[in-house]
Parts: C-alpha cells; sequence; structure tokens
C-alpha cells in the first residue's frame, strides 16, 4: 500500500536538495570543463619514469584530478600506450579517474558529508592502485 502523502513528502524534500546543492553541481561542472580543455595528453606522459610501482601510483593521482566519463579515459589511455606508458599505470589512470573525484568531493561533501567523501575517495584511491595492478597480472597470466 502506497503512502501518496510520504512519496510527496520525500520528493518535495528531494526537489529542494538539489535546488540548494545547484550553484555547488554547477560549479563542479565548469570546473570539469576545464580540466577537459587544459587536458594535454604529451605533457601527462611526461609524468610517468617507467616505474612500474611508481607509474601505477602516478597514474591513480592523476586520474584523481583528471576526472571524467568513460568514454574520455579509454582515449586517454590509449595515447599513453602510444607513448609507451606501462599497463599498470594506464589501468589506474582509468580506474582512479571514473572513482576518484578530487573535483567533484565539494558536491559530494555536500550531498553525503565531507567525512564519508573523503573516505570514500580515499578508499577508491587506494582500490585503484590495487586493482590495476592485480587487472594486469591476470591479463599477464591470461595471454
Amino acid at each position: 500500500m502506497l503512502n501518496t502523502k510520504k512519496i510527496l513528502s520525500s520528493f518535495k524534500k528531494s526537489v529542494a536538495g538539489i535546488v540548494t546543492n545547484l550553484p555547488v553541481i554547477i560549479g563542479v561542472i565548469l570546473l570539469l570543463g576545464l580540466f577537459k580543455s587544459f587536458i594535454n595528453i604529451k605533457k601527462v606522459a611526461l609524468y610517468f619514469s617507467g616505474d612500474l610501482l611508481k607509474d601505477t601510483f602516478i597514474g591513480s593521482f592523476l586520474g584523481s584530478i583528471f576526472a571524467g566519463n568513460p568514454s574520455n579515459s579509454y582515449i586517454i589511455g590509449e595515447e599513453l600506450l602510444k607513448n609507451d606508458i606501462s599497463l599498470f599505470a594506464i589501468t589506474a589512470f582509468i580506474m582512479a579517474w571514473v572513482t576518484v573525484g578530487i573535483v567533484q568531493l565539494p558536491a559530494e561533501s555536500s550531498f553525503f558529508g565531507i567525512k564519508f567523501a573523503l573516505i570514500r575517495n580515499l578508499f577508491a584511491f587506494i582500490s585503484s592502485i590495487i586493482i590495476s595492478i592485480l587487472i594486469v597480472l591476470t591479463i599477464g597470466y591470461i595471454s
């Protein structure tokens, strides 16, 4: 049995929350647009040293900063691969690009609280390093 009063009340609260956070959301969208317009693949490739563990960390770090949608990360990953960047670093970059959101942190913390947002991003960052290593090792065993 649906309680229409509760549904309507929940809907009104949701709309009010979105309206309250709209300035933050718009700011994040604008920041993402700025970051995407300034990303240069050749310059990103210069940050990698050739050390697998260090490059994996750097890949996760850069992916955390240059957050975006997955389709863009695949294109950037392909360009990094063409520049002889390790698969460990590229996989970590893609994982962090999609899961860690430094740019979106203000919006996320306004919705879920700063503690949750920081813990989630830290966990996602660490996971992106570990999972990328496991993925590349698994691919190595398969092929």
